[in-house]
């Protein structure tokens, strides 16, 4: 394993960038919207739900992913945003939100609380998650966990970061001595099945598994060698957008469950160190747990 050094505090680099740029305005987002998000825990005071009883979405969310788009639009005003919150639950919907969104040169991608079930709870393992597309290309990516104080940055063609230190994948390539998340999306009908069906079929053949609740930081964990690879049924871009450009910078590898390369519309996820990248797609489909079985 390769974890990502960083317990001294004193040595991060600040959030708060006084530099211009897309790197600079999302990291400024991120952590605002992060130091509100922890100082809102335990205190919810509005509750609802979106595709089921287990899709929650609470006030600070929505509050959340208002501040980042006032953020972003401050300096970049002719840009779109594509958030969580401001697309209506469903497939259809999430559809046509990406259709409008690919026309723009320009598209953030938005995620105010990736975790909002931990959060509810009190958790701690929840993030906030940014992602820039240009042109359809995947640029800037950053993931703040303000329960760890942990910002992750990638940049398209210039690495990855902690608070300033390089991240990089793993070096594990054998299956029986990996660690590997996973998740389980709000969706019971579909996307569950699936998940529990590749669960079973990959746990008996590696060190342990891990879900913990918010796709975002598993996919950070990846990039940081904190686990050597991730799997998920069933994702929505902003779950993962800011995640992948974390772990392709930092020397792994991202698929989509089939083994194809990951598109925004991606829903159904393979990261890794990219050495057990094979052994997950290869026991997905013998699970028949790609997502895309019939």
């Amino acid at each position: 394993m390769n974890p990502t050094n960083s317990d001294n505090r004193n040595d991060r680099e600040p959030y708060v960038v006084t530099s211009k740029g897309h790197t600079a305005a999302a990291i400024n987002a991120a952590a605002k919207a992060g130091e509100w998000i922890k100082n809102r825990q335990g205190r919810v005071k509005e509750l609802g739900s979106k595709t089921s009883a287990q899709d929650l979405v609470t006030e600070v969310d929505k509050g959340v992913e208002q501040m980042i788009r006032r953020l972003i639009l401050t300096h970049y005003p002719d840009h779109a945003i594509l958030g969580e919150e401001s697309v209506q639950p469903g497939a259809d919907a999430l559809t046509a939100a990406l259709e409008e969104g690919r026309k723009h040169e320009y598209l953030w991608i938005v995620d105010p609380i990736d975790g909002t079930t931990n959060f509810v709870h009190g958790f701690p393992f929840y993030c906030v998650s940014i992602a820039l597309v240009v042109k359809g290309e995947l640029t800037v990516g950053v993931i703040y966990d303000p329960i760890r104080d942990e910002m992750f940055v990638a940049e398209k063609g210039k690495g990855a970061y902690m608070h300033g230190i390089p991240t990089s994948v793993s070096a594990e390539s054998d299956p029986g001595s990996s660690l590997v998340a996973m998740g389980f999306p709000p969706d019971r009908t579909f996307a569950q099945p699936a998940n529990m069906a590749g669960l079973q079929q990959i746990l008996p053949q590696i060190r342990g598994i891990r879900a913990g609740g918010s796709a975002a930081l598993h996919l950070a964990y990846v990039a940081a060698g904190r686990v050597d690879g991730y799997w998920e049924v069933g994702l929505s871009p902003w779950d993962c957008a800011a995640g992948v450009l974390l772990v392709l910078e930092s020397g792994g590898k991202v698929t989509d469950t089939l083994g194809n390369p990951y598109d925004i519309g991606t829903r159904h996820v393979v990261a890794s160190n990219g050495r057990i990248h094979d052994f997950l797609l290869a026991s997905l489909s013998e699970a028949e747990a790609t997502g895309y079985n019939k």
